[in-house]
């Protein structure tokens, strides 16, 4: 079965950070059973502007061809590097529910065989992740305000992070819900989200665009301070 992880790293030091992300790519090339892989940036989502970038956590979305895969990634050079840089580490096993869309002209979250719906009745994250049209950038950051206020409000909410390999243009989300009645309570009956999925269509915001749902199979460790 696919597996998904997310790894989130607070770190104290932030040059060498970014070296580890500008070099990781090629460490990763290869690596038994890895069928995707984002280092990625992190930030508050609260605006999606550069405004929002977190210097000091940074992350790893793998996607594997099954969980042993993952798991004997963790002793390897790079993960472990992270590792004995950080002051704190999270760590989101998944695996995917349902996902439409692109990364990078992938879908990283298609499993062969598989329905697109799975039931699963554990707590669930939602990952979105866009490429802005750079002519429609504008409309876009002015539709976000009151999507950010709904987020960040929703009960059954546990966290929610930016994500992106810039800070401008390419950006998402990741957020880790309680269950999936929670998730669609905001997806689809908060007025702000509802309008601007709406808009999407009609504004050209995207060039490419992701969404995937994931059941959360195990949450360990902690993200500035707390476990989610």
């Amino acid at each position: 079965m696919v597996s998904v992880e997310l790894r989130v790293w607070g770190v104290d030091r932030v040059l060498p950070a970014l070296g580890r992300t500008a070099t990781g790519r090629a460490v990763l090339r290869g690596t038994p059973g890895l069928r995707f892989a984002k280092l990625l940036g992190t930030g508050s989502a609260r605006t999606f502007t550069p405004r929002d970038a977190d210097l000091h956590h940074w992350a790893a979305l793998t996607v594997w061809d099954d969980a042993s895969s993952a798991e004997a990634w963790s002793s390897g050079r790079l993960a472990s590097a992270w590792d004995r840089a950080s002051h704190e580490r999270l760590r989101v096993r998944m695996t995917p529910l349902a996902a439409r869309g692109r990364w990078s002209r992938q879908e990283p979250f298609a499993a062969p065989g598989a329905p697109d719906e799975v039931p699963w009745t554990g707590p669930v994250a939602a990952l979105t992740r866009a490429r802005l049209r750079p002519s429609r950038a504008l409309s876009f950051w002015r539709a976000v305000p009151p999507v950010v206020r709904e987020l960040h409000g929703s009960p059954g909410l546990r966290l929610a992070l930016g994500v992106g390999e810039a800070p401008i243009g390419t950006q998402g989300t990741f957020s880790l819900w309680r269950d999936a009645d929670a998730l669609v309570d905001f997806a689809y009956r908060s007025p702000g989200h509802r309008a601007a999925v709406q808009r999407t269509v009609s504004e050209r915001w995207y060039a490419e665009e992701l969404f995937a749902r994931l059941a959360v199979h195990d949450v360990e460790g902690t993200y500035e301070g707390r476990t989610p």
